[in-house]
């Protein structure tokens, strides 16, 4: 007996292309641009996420862009819950990392994700993304580094999702835990090296 093909309905392209177009709006350039910080590229790790605009010494431009990078996530789960039903916020949720990831408009070099996915986990269940959040600071408070903060709460956040929010999102949140994993290769290089920048410092 063969396999059951896979269809890929209109609703799942348009909600994969909805959650791709949102995540890769670039809310940590635009920010630092339109607030005089400069090129968010040329600072720091060159990442445009909410780590790299706290080098820039603003950390209001850092607040709003984790905020913003989290809501473009969690909107784009909503909104295709709504016009293309549970399958459809699971993809558009998985769209919207890669979107902030590998955005067109920046020739594919985008973030890590770590705040989509945030975004992303607590519009699926947010018991499993307070969780994830929780184990986020937990990390950052006591060790002060970001990129293990963001290992730790990833690495865990398919259990949490597990637990409360089912195995089918489950699922998506562990192919989202491998992306952030594989986009934090340089980071864990350096964590074993002891060069990995501590949060807050240029």
């Amino acid at each position: 007996m063969g396999m059951t093909p896979i269809i890929v309905t209109h609703e799942w392209q348009m909600a994969a292309l909805l959650g791709y177009i949102l995540g890769s709006i670039p809310f940590g350039l635009l920010i630092t641009k339109l607030f005089g910080a400069g090129d968010l590229r040329s600072i720091g790790s060159g990442n445009i996420g909410a780590t790299n605009v706290l080098r820039t010494g603003r950390k209001g431009l850092a607040i709003a862009t984790l905020i913003l990078d989290g809501g473009k996530g969690a909107v784009a789960v909503l909104i295709a819950q709504h016009l293309y039903g549970a399958e459809g916020a699971l993809i558009a949720g998985l769209l919207s990392v890669f979107g902030h990831d590998f955005p067109m408009w920046l020739k594919f070099e985008g973030g890590k994700g770590v705040a989509t996915t945030l975004g992303v986990l607590l519009a699926l269940s947010w018991p499993a993304g307070l969780l994830a959040l929780a184990t986020w600071m937990l990390v950052a408070v006591t060790l002060r580094y970001s990129s293990l903060s963001a290992l730790v709460a990833i690495a865990l956040s398919p259990v949490y999702m597990y637990i409360f929010g089912g195995e089918s999102k489950a699922v998506i949140v562990l192919l989202l835990a491998i992306l952030g994993t594989v986009r934090h290769m340089e980071n864990i290089k350096r964590l074993k090296a002891g060069t990995e920048p501590k949060i807050g410092q240029k």
